[in-house]
């Protein structure tokens, strides 16, 4: 879990200052006050809409942009530097740092009160607050799911969903046995954030705060264990290596040749919207682990963060916190049928479970499901101030996979990178 106690304020941001952006002014004319947003969640365009529906005096201009891995970061941090960045946009967790150390995000704790926090589960505030400051308002959480087509798992006499990263194994040589060209599941080379998520249920630790350092060490123990087993996997052919939400991994989904799907709260949206042929036909389980027991990472997980140029942050938070905390914005982000998102806000828990659309999960309540995930996320990960670099090492190394990499070895290259970044930076390193 993110502490409060961030290195020191130098090493998040230049200067307090630099990080806190202009003077909130609203218009002064009658006119409402008008933002920009960008964004990429799925359902973002209608709680957009629904938001103006229902507000006169702030109207919000939504973009949306390539998902952060995609392209959305580079395409914010380009915009922050050339001075035309959105008065709000969304980051996910683990780069939210990042944002704050380069100066980008305004701190919104003048507007984030005790009524507004406690509105949120704990662990979500303590992703947002570095420093002892509040950098953005949490959208959701993601506790890790293992999506799984059923009858698929029926036909090859697989009576439940694995519990155990070893009943995983043995699941996976089962569904090759039974179709040579079918593959329990994929490991995204393009995406860190799903092999981090693996490494963090499993006990690893990548970053600690101390009072004026950053402590490094990705070659834990857990992190071993994690990349030996998934190492193994892929030497041994029984999951397919596809970079993410790509063509080649829906052709796989499409044709039946992937079966499983290892992802987070919001992957059931991903998957009615991908393959809504399949409807019926899928399931939804809480991820394996190591002992049986329930134990999750995050894959992700959304917030909203103001721009520190935004003349309007006192609006802008207004639009977050309407967006994160209240039925009509939930349930206009759930109904479209393309999101599973599960709250940051509990009280909103059985909005979205009302509005999620479960024929595809079966009739399954996958909100229950992820109520217990959200509960077993390892509360000792921390995220450090710079994702981008460690992330980008990571793909970089993960591209080699197919051809004879190793996935341990890309991960001591991106500790290596990690704090020669922070050095840079002026960040002090300790191990």
């Amino acid at each position: 879990m993110l502490t409060a106690a961030v290195a020191t304020a130098a090493a998040l941001c230049l200067t307090l200052s630099a990080c806190g952006g202009s003077e909130d002014s609203a218009a002064g004319d009658g006119k409402p006050v008008t933002l920009t947003f960008w964004g990429w969640a799925k359902g973002t365009k209608e709680v957009v809409d629904a938001f103006n529906a229902s507000h006169k005096d702030i109207k919000v201009d939504y973009k949306e942009i390539p998902s952060g891995n995609a392209g959305g970061y580079a395409k914010l941090s380009n915009a922050v530097k050339a001075g035309n960045a959105p008065d709000v946009f969304n980051v996910e967790y683990p780069q939210l740092p990042d944002f704050v150390s380069q100066g980008a995000v305004r701190d919104i704790s003048e507007y984030v009160t005790p009524d507004v926090e406690g509105q949120y589960l704990p662990q979500a505030v303590e992703l947002t607050t570095l420093g002892d400051k509040k950098w953005a308002l949490p959208l959701d959480v993601a506790p890790q799911t293992f999506y799984y087509r059923a009858d698929v798992f029926e036909k090859a006499k697989i009576t439940s969903p694995p519990k155990t990263w070893e009943e995983f194994r043995a699941d996976a040589e089962k569904i090759k046995k039974a179709d040579p060209e079918a593959r329990i599941a994929t490991f995204f080379p393009d995406d860190a954030s799903a092999f981090e998520a693996m490494a963090w249920q499993a006990g690893a630790r990548w970053f600690e705060t101390g009072k004026d350092s950053w402590k490094v060490d990705f070659q834990q123990s857990a992190t071993r264990r994690t990349a030996d087993f998934w190492q193994r996997l892929i030497s041994d052919d029984l999951i397919r290596v596809t970079p993410s939400f790509s063509q080649q991994w829906t052709a796989s989904l499409q044709k039946g040749q992937t079966v499983g799907y290892l992802g987070a709260s919001w992957g059931a949206g991903v998957l009615g919207e991908t393959v809504p042929d399949q409807s019926g036909k899928w399931r939804a389980a809480p991820l394996p682990s190591w002992d049986g027991k329930p134990a999750s990472g995050m894959v992700g997980g959304t917030t909203f963060a103001v721009a520190k140029d935004s003349e309007h942050a006192e609006a802008a938070v207004e639009f977050a916190r309407w967006a994160t905390t209240t039925a009509a914005g939930f349930k206009a982000r759930i109904a479209t049928g393309t999101s599973s998102a599960y709250p940051a806000a509990p009280a909103l828990v059985p909005v979205a479970q009302k509005a999620f659309k479960t024929g595809f999960l079966g009739g399954q309540d996958v909100y229950a499901l992820h109520r217990k995930g959200a509960v077993s996320i390892n509360e000792r990960w921390t995220w450090g101030p710079v994702m981008g670099v460690t992330n980008n090492s990571l793909k970089d190394s993960f591209a080699e996979l197919k051809s004879g990499g190793d996935l341990f070895a890309s991960v001591r290259r991106a500790q290596r990178d990690t704090e020669r970044e922070l050095r840079n930076r002026g960040i002090e390193v300790s191990r």
